[in-house]
């Protein structure tokens, strides 16, 4: 099966940009949550797509007509964390109290319990195993968290399956859906969306998809974005990766879900065998 899901943030929230890191900077930049939120409806109502939609806390803070749209046009809803800040970088207390804050305010506003989480920038790593006592201990029963290839920000390169599997962690137990992966020239590579997604030509994208068995598959809404700014304080190579290739990314996006079938985690999960899904000891 092929899964997509959606990192709701803004189009500001980039790890690299040191200058855009908290609350109180976020607010000095122009919101186009709103315009891409209904750029993402309109794509999945003409392909007639399901998706999962993984949700900052403070999204659900600052616009909570977001969170309930979403709701209200029938898609699945995870946490993407609070404040959006590396995993790696925080202790277990500072990432529970995080991601407490960010359920809550998803739950307040939905009346519904949250059970899948995904960590900013995929910042779990083999050095992170405590995270997902956390998530159990707050109720999460589903993770896509895990990158399994190298990255600047986090990467769990040895994760040791590249199918969805169960994790063991002193005995709590959580159903991981990893990021795909494929060979190209001899590396292992993430094809599937964000940056990668933008990179490669349709018809890289497309070969690698369609000889999968499984793709879990992800955007955000800025990489459909190709009216943003540009934010001038970033790096080369971290400009390159954050606008290269968004002219054509909503006419890519498009032809992807029209050559090929995505569902939600939701929909997955029940068609999913787990009772033979690989066990994974952290």
């Amino acid at each position: 099966m092929k899964i997509l899901t959606f990192d709701i943030e803004e189009w500001f929230h980039l790890l690299d940009n040191n200058l855009a890191n908290t609350e109180t900077s976020w607010e000095t930049y122009e919101v186009r949550i709103h315009k891409n939120m209904e750029r993402i409806y309109k794509i999945l109502d003409e392909t007639n797509t399901q998706a999962t939609f993984f949700c900052l806390g403070w999204i659900a803070k600052k616009y909570p007509e977001i969170i309930k749209q979403i709701d209200q046009l029938g898609y699945e809803i995870g946490c993407h964390s609070d404040q959006h800040q590396l995993v790696y970088e925080l202790s277990p207390a500072l990432f529970k109290r995080d991601t407490e804050v960010a359920i809550n305010r998803l739950e307040d506003i939905l009346g519904k319990k949250i059970k899948s989480y995904r960590a900013p920038c995929f910042s779990f790593t083999s050095e992170t195993p405590w995270a997902f006592e956390v998530l159990a201990s707050l109720g999460i029963t589903h993770d896509s968290s895990i990158f399994p290839s190298a990255r600047i920000q986090g990467g769990y390169v040895n994760f040791p399956s590249k199918m969805p599997s169960i994790l063991n962690c002193n005995g709590i137990h959580i159903k991981e859906i990893p990021i795909t992966t494929t060979k190209f020239l001899g590396q292992n590579i993430v094809f599937s969306g964000g940056g990668y997604f933008r990179l490669f030509p349709y018809s890289f994208i497309h070969y690698w998809t369609k000889k999968q068995d499984f793709v879990m598959a992800y955007m955000h809404p800025r990489d459909l974005d190709a009216d943003q700014p540009m934010i001038n304080e970033l790096s080369l190579s971290r400009k390159f990766k954050s606008y290269y290739g968004l002219n054509t990314a909503e006419a890519k996006f498009k032809k992807w879900l029209t050559d090929f079938k995505f569902t939600d985690i939701r929909e997955f999960d029940k068609n999913f065998d787990w009772n033979n899904a690989k066990i994974i000891n952290l």
